[in-house]
């Protein structure tokens, strides 16, 4: 198979943990005999820096001309505590999704069970957990029309979302547990929210010709708690832009960590593989980040966009060896870890290639 992959290193800890999404990928290349060529690009912070805009113009032309992007990770501190900041890393992320058409924004929680005493949840709690996400992307408040008053004492964002933008992802969400548990949670704001009301309206019609599929409606705080209460009642979840932001945040805790969990943004055409952490620059050029997520990132590419399920289960066995015998990044070690086996980012990335090559 060849296939042209752009990577986008962004910033903070990005360029450090997409060197071994890209390394992994080098490496199930040559194994497989695939042909992967590689460009690479600037967006974020580095963009603004580099051109005065968060996605720059040859950046997109490249994505456009890729079969898939492997991105690391955006935003920067000067901007976090500048909120009057006109132009702004995470502008690019956004421009970028609507752009390519990434409606459909894909997390998995996978729960390796040696990483069960990393996570704040009690392993009883937690053993057995398998959750897809499926959160909607290109509409909700994050590009509803923006408002604030002349006096700068009042502000508004408007909720906004059409019938297709829910249908597109809905179907994807039931087809998706159409292979995996039938079993389908829509989390929406409905007894609140007109747009939510829309929402489960939509869902509800397409739930009919998904008979297989047990569809349940449930209220984003409602979700919120019975996440942390009880994950294992959770198959695919189906949420809006907002609410999935937040719930897939709080989903990371039944990982052990935002450095195991991987994503997918995905529509008709190019797919987009990040992992959910941020750009972390307390750490950023110290070799401590989580370099597993990127990696995870590298196996859903090759799962979802090229359809290599045999690619994908091995970088994925390779990882749960790694964490088998007892490897760990500072943010998945606990008390019991072995201290010589606490790893930097380089070292975990150069470990998890070890147990992939066999």
């Amino acid at each position: 198979m060849k296939k042209h992959i752009l990577v986008i290193p962004g910033d903070g800890i990005g360029p450090e943990v997409t060197t071994w999404g890209k390394a992994v990928l080098e490496e199930i290349a040559a194994q497989y005999n695939h042909e992967f060529t590689f460009d690479e690009a600037l967006m974020g912070h580095a963009g603004i820096e580099a051109t005065g805009n968060p996605l720059p113009d040859e950046t997109l032309e490249k994505a456009k001309a890729s079969d898939a992007i492997l991105f690391g990770a955006i935003g920067h501190i000067k901007y976090d505590n500048d909120p009057s900041a006109k132009v702004r890393p995470e502008q690019g992320l956004l421009k970028i999704r609507k752009e390519l058409g990434l409606y459909a924004n894909l997390r998995p929680i996978m729960l390796f069970d040696e990483l069960l005493d990393a996570s704040s949840l009690k392993p009883e709690v937690l053993r057995g957990t398998d959750i897809l996400f499926f959160r909607e992307l290109t509409g909700d408040v994050y590009f509803g029309e923006k408002t604030r008053s002349e006096d700068r004492n009042t502000a508004s964002d408007l909720m906004i979302y059409h019938r297709y933008e829910v249908e597109r992802i809905a179907k994807k969400a039931f087809e998706a547990a159409q292979v995996r548990g039938k079993r389908l949670c829509s989390v929406d704001k409905a007894n609140v929210l007109e747009s939510s009301r829309l929402w489960r309206e939509v869902v509800q019609e397409l739930a009919k010709q998904y008979p297989d599929v047990e569809t349940e409606h449930m209220f984003i705080d409602n979700a919120a708690m019975q996440l942390v209460k009880n994950p294992k009642k959770f198959d695919v979840v189906l949420t809006a832009n907002l609410f999935g932001d937040i719930l897939t945040d709080e989903a990371s805790q039944i990982a052990g960590s935002m450095g195991m969990l991987a994503s997918a943004s995905i529509g008709d055409g190019t797919g987009f593989f990040e992992p959910i952490h941020g750009s972390a620059h307390d750490i950023a050029g110290q070799d401590k980040a989580n370099p597993l997520a990127s990696i995870l990132s590298v196996a859903l590419m090759l799962e979802i966009s090229f359809g290599l399920k045999d690619e994908a289960k091995k970088i994925t066995d390779a990882i749960d060896k790694t964490l088998k015998d007892g490897y760990r990044t500072g943010d998945i070690a606990d008390a019991n870890t072995d201290k010589a086996k606490i790893l930097g980012t380089q070292a975990m990335g150069q470990k998890v290639l070890e147990y992939l090559k066999g």
